[in-house]
């Protein structure tokens, strides 16, 4: 009797956003501890396929630093375990042709980058073999789907959702030709990737948006039919299964993208496949190399009371200056103070600490307790809200959802290659 091959063993990891900053402070050192952790474990777990689910960059014109890190690390997983297979898909944040121009030199090397939607699904479907070169996996490799790549019904055919409609439509043409492929060898177990946003999920409010039409389109997780062994799906920043089914995660990214995502359980996911039962799946925590510290710990104080806070501030110095735990400090005022960046500064000198924001409450007399903090600046809001805000300048009710917040969503939403991210700037990351 024939032995059982070993599991194929697969690494999910997603939402890497290089090139990121917080606030303005660099997150380079972060991503390269990463980087050197998962070129570690996809040694030590013996890793046969890697999968990557979008947001490579953190925008579709990512700095040239950024660039070289993600093919820097490339050359060194593949020098690494030359039978490795990588897939990457693109996200909402990714331009799909600079991801792409390089595919002439990759795809021999085994690394398979889907960008955007081809016109012939046969195109996503990406081999995986084992350490031995056998076959021994299809991933349908579906990338983040813009509005334009989804067909529309005909005229007079009832659908209750055009959208759903249309990604449903994506999907089932995609997956029947998966499913044709893994039945010319053998009955093959079918992998699929997206980067989406799912119903009954998870959303950091602060650091993600509702992608492709907005909060009333969230996917439902049927689009993945059950018969995926495995789904990886990436753009939300926290772990995460989908609907009841553990095979169908988000990975989240590998360290926090905001303050608000700091106590976020950042991991990747390792996928055993074998021939006796269903995937077995477990997370593989991704060490923190950088504190996110906050005074007052929770809501906001007097000046007095945080600066002697920060003044009595005892941190370790960090291996590096871009390894210094981030700062947020939150301060409540009578009436503005001009001198307090100063007084903040002076409190901090000396100590190994990156000041990432500093935000101010504004104390209401008549309720004796914290107003609404200040007015943030056009550069800490997504574009969405500062359209909404312009809107309420010039008419009384709000942007109708169905015609004017749907076009200014989809003319987001259609930007690519050289154009500017549709995202918002560093203060508060946009997934």
């Amino acid at each position: 009797m024939t032995a059982s091959p070993p599991p194929l063993r697969l690494l999910h990891t997603s939402d890497w956003h290089l090139g990121q900053e917080l606030h303005g402070l660099s997150r380079e050192g972060e991503h390269r501890a990463f980087l050197e952790w998962l070129l570690a474990t996809l040694d030590t777990e013996q890793v046969d396929a890697l999968l990557i689910t979008g947001d490579v960059f953190d925008s579709q014109n990512p700095p040239v630093a950024a660039q070289a890190l993600f093919y820097e690390f490339l050359a060194r997983a593949k020098r690494a375990r030359p039978d490795l297979d990588v897939v990457v898909i693109g996200g909402n944040h990714d331009s799909a042709a600079r991801l792409e121009a390089p595919n002439a030199l990759l795809r021999p090397l085994d690394v398979h980058v889907v960008g955007s939607l081809p016109k012939e699904p046969e195109r996503l479907l990406v081999p995986l073999t084992d350490r031995s070169g056998r076959l021994r996996a299809v991933v349908a490799a579906i990338p983040f789907l813009r509005l334009a790549d989804l067909p529309v019904p005909t005229p007079g055919e009832d659908v209750e959702d055009t959208l759903v409609w249309g990604v449903r439509t994506v999907h089932e043409r995609v997956f029947a030709a998966a499913r044709a492929r893994c039945a010319e060898f053998g009955g093959l177990p079918l992998i699929a990737t997206g980067h989406c946003y799912m119903v009954g999920t998870a959303l950091s409010e602060l650091s993600e948006r509702r992608i492709l039409g907005g909060n009333q389109h969230a996917l439902p997780v049927d689009l993945f039919p059950a018969d995926c062994t495995y789904v990886a799906l990436g753009h939300l920043h926290k772990p995460q299964a989908v609907g009841g089914r553990e095979t169908v995660r988000y990975a989240g990214s590998p360290f926090p993208l905001s303050v608000t995502e700091k106590d976020y359980p950042h991991q990747a996911v390792l996928v055993e496949i074998s021939a006796e039962g269903p995937a077995a799946v477990r997370a593989l925590p991704i060490p923190r190399t950088v504190d996110y510290l906050r005074v007052p710990r929770t809501g906001a104080a007097a000046p007095e009371p945080v600066l002697a806070e920060l003044r009595a501030l005892d941190v370790a110095e960090a291996p590096a200056r871009d390894l210094r735990p981030y700062l947020e400090v939150v301060v409540r005022l009578d009436r503005p103070s001009p001198s307090l960046r100063h007084e903040v500064e002076q409190a901090l000198e000396g100590k190994p600490v990156r000041l990432c924001r500093l935000a101010v409450e504004y104390a209401t007399p008549e309720a004796g307790g914290p107003a609404a903090a200040e007015t943030p600046d056009l550069a800490g809001l997504h574009p969405e809200e500062v359209f909404e805000r312009a809107w309420a300048r010039l008419y009384p009710d709000e942007p109708p959802e169905e015609t004017h917040l749907a076009a200014f969503r989809e003319l987001l939403e259609s930007l690519d290659g050289d154009a500017p991210a549709a995202s918002a700037p560093a203060t508060e990351p946009v997934a």
